[in-house]
């Protein structure tokens, strides 16, 4: 009896498996999910200003060093440190007694080298009759005329030495030799400058307007000159290339300037050439040595290419876009990126015209996975062409 209470149980345990079995080939398994939407442009060619974007320092464009053009005792600073001075305006005042007492032992001997000149003079004027007369010798009165002479070179000697003695009487004080913002004073009062040794005394410098230097390396001089040769690019003119600046905390200056100066030969230790543009500062908001970042309108690409900024993931590594292929299928496409110009950026490698990629919805796809586009929108893009309805 035991052993068929077993048999039972395990035949009903099998007829329970099987119906369970025959359940689960009856029912139907649930639709799989359908192909995220998303939006699309068209990728087209159109024409894009050339930015150029290069890092430089500012530069005044005129400094002067006020160094000591005598020797002496620095008596009194007549400017404040770190204000406006106009050219001819005195700096400085340096202790004049010893250049005075020197200028007046000089002015003595030019007095006496005249007086001297005086009397050589009368010689000649006497002994010429004489001559004349045969009551002198020819030989006396060319000695007299000789004495003359080395008089009155005397003279102009002590005349030359008295004007040298007033120029450095007149550099005791030092004056501004242009219009700037004058700097920190190098000495204080009661300090010995020395003329051979040029002590700096400080520094003007003229900053409105104002330089700033950057330097393009030469294989991109090259490629720039051979999109010009080839007319990919047009630059209309090089007297007036546009540049603006990016400051140092990401605000862009007010003010544009242009390209003054191209150099025409490459440095061989860095393989650049140095460029400078000139600014107005009227604001005084650009000081030297500040860094900056030069964007330079370097004409006109005819066919370049624009994508919308949402369009594209940035990493360390560069640019990534969603590129929607045959079959709707989604390719992941890294690209290289130029300058942003608006909200878009520009592409410089990686796309082609007439390719799709996806603007929005890229939180939801994958790549390799299929993708739904959604109907075209009345407002184009710029910078592609609006999407087409999807065909099944």
């Amino acid at each position: 009896m035991r052993r068929i209470g077993t048999l039972g149980k395990a035949a009903h345990a099998a007829m329970g498996a099987t119906l369970l079995l025959l359940a689960g080939c009856g029912a139907e398994a649930p639709p799989a999910p359908p192909p995220p939407e998303v939006e699309i442009v068209t990728i087209k060619a159109q024409p894009v200003t050339n930015v150029i974007e290069l890092p430089g320092r500012v530069q005044a464009i005129r400094t002067a060093e006020v160094r000591a053009r005598v020797d002496g005792i620095v008596q009194r600073r007549l400017f404040e440190e770190g204000t406006d001075v106009r050219a001819g305006q005195a700096l400085f005042a340096i202790d004049p007694r010893e250049l005075r007492a020197n200028l007046n032992a000089i002015q003595a001997t030019l007095a006496r080298a005249q007086a001297n000149a005086a009397n050589a003079q009368q010689d000649v004027n006497r002994y010429r009759p004489l001559l004349a007369d045969q009551a002198i010798s020819k030989q006396e009165y060319d000695a007299a005329v000789a004495r003359l002479r080395t008089a009155e070179a005397d003279v102009a000697q002590a005349r030359a030495q008295v004007e040298s003695a007033r120029l450095s009487l007149g550099y005791t004080t030092v004056t501004a030799p242009i219009s700037g913002r004058a700097g920190r004073a190098q000495v204080t009062e009661g300090a010995l400058v020395s003329a051979a040794g040029g002590t700096l005394l400080t520094t003007i410098e003229q900053i409105d307007p104002i330089y700033v230097n950057f330097s393009q390396s030469s294989s991109d001089l090259l490629a720039i000159r051979r999109d010009i040769t080839s007319g990919r690019l047009s630059l209309p003119s090089l007297e007036r290339i546009e540049v603006t600046l990016e400051l140092e905390d990401g605000t862009t200056y007010g003010l544009a300037g242009h390209i003054d100066f191209l150099d025409l030969a490459i440095d061989e230790a860095t393989g650049t050439a140095a460029l400078r543009a000139e600014f107005p500062n009227p604001g005084r908001l650009l000081l030297p040595g500040q860094f900056v970042r030069a964007h330079i309108r370097a004409g006109t690409k005819a066919s370049g290419i624009m994508v919308p900024q949402r369009a594209v993931a940035v990493s360390p590594q560069g640019g990534t876009v969603m590129v929607v292929g045959a079959k709707n299928i989604v390719e992941a496409r890294p690209v290289r990126l130029g300058n942003l110009q608006g909200g878009n950026w520009v592409v410089l490698d990686g796309l082609k015209p007439g390719e799709r990629i996806v603007v929005s919805g890229l939180q939801k796809i994958q790549p390799g996975a299929p993708v739904r586009i959604a109907a075209a929108k009345a407002a184009a893009r710029p910078g592609a062409e609006a999407p087409k309805p999807a065909t099944r």
